[in-house]
């Protein structure tokens, strides 16, 4: 995790594998983050999703006060943060 200064997002990069740990990781930033604060969550570079850590992730995200900007969800994960609502609380950007 990192920030160059007060003002810019604090960036959470993620690489190899979403599994429970790193989710659990990302979990304790977001619902820590004050409120408005704003997170960069970076996943461009996992390259395998465990469905529980994106399970923890989505309770983070409904849980959070802070801005949470999401990158490099797989379509279908998106898809389930959008059933889910979670959409409305943190902005989610589908990976290419």
């Amino acid at each position: 995790m990192s920030r160059e200064d007060e003002n810019s997002p604090r960036l959470i990069r993620i690489e190899g594998t979403f599994d429970l740990p790193a989710a659990r990781r990302v979990a304790e930033a977001v619902v820590a983050a004050r409120p408005g604060e704003t997170l960069e969550l970076d996943l461009t570079r996992v390259r395998d999703f465990h469905d529980f850590g994106v399970a923890v992730l989505a309770q983070a995200l409904a849980s959070g006060r802070a801005h949470v900007s999401v990158r490099g969800l797989r379509q279908h994960h998106v898809r389930l943060l959008r059933y889910l609502g979670i959409d409305a609380r943190a902005e989610i950007v589908e990976n290419d």
